[in-house]
């Protein structure tokens, strides 16, 4: 396993449709090693999670994991979570304003984002995965997909003016921030 750089905005990259990729390329060493570079850097950068284009690859994959991680205090626990291949899906009509941040955006900023969705993926070993994730989880989830299809979140930012730095979010928004994302919390359950 290695840590990856991680391409930063402006890298043409992280703006290109990644491409799915087959069972024989899932099973391949090449993609398991990229799953486990993946996994290691997003744990290196305390990340929520990582798509393949981010650290140049640009191929339907990602990862997620939440487990006592210092930058997102509030966040549920997400076990570690392999995606290859994943579709997201909406369940209604639900939605939340996320402050979001990307390893890929020195920012913070507003984003609007379902509550509800259900995921299909694959897998490393190629099973196949039908989910539902709600709330901060279901942001994740919807976070990621987004960077393989070549959207980050500044795109999605509504209202230019709640971007930050994630200092100013820290010593400015974060508290406000927190308290609304709890009651979301402890409502749908994650």
């Amino acid at each position: 396993m290695a840590v990856r750089p991680i391409l930063q905005i402006g890298h043409p990259v992280l703006r290109s449709v990644a491409r799915p990729l087959t069972d024989d390329e899932i099973a391949s060493p090449e993609v398991q090693r990229l799953i486990d570079d993946m996994v290691e850097t997003m744990r290196y950068a305390n990340g929520a999670g990582i798509a393949a284009n981010q650290v140049g690859e640009a191929v339907r994959v990602i990862v997620m994991e939440v487990t006592d991680n210092p930058r997102y205090p509030y966040k549920p626990q997400i076990p570690l979570t392999v995606a290859v291949n994943p579709v997201v899906e909406s369940l209604d009509d639900e939605v939340f304003v996320n402050n979001e941040g990307c390893l890929s955006v020195p920012l913070r900023g507003e984003v609007e984002r379902h509550v509800n969705v259900r995921v299909h993926y694959r897998d490393p070993n190629g099973d196949h995965h039908d989910e539902v994730a709600r709330g901060l989880t279901a942001a994740t989830w919807q976070h990621e997909c987004d960077h393989l299809d070549g959207v980050l979140f500044v795109d999605r930012v509504a209202d230019p003016t709640t971007l930050s730095t994630w200092e100013e979010f820290e010593a400015n928004q974060s508290d406000a921030f927190v308290e609304r994302i709890t009651a979301l919390v402890d409502r749908v359950g994650s």
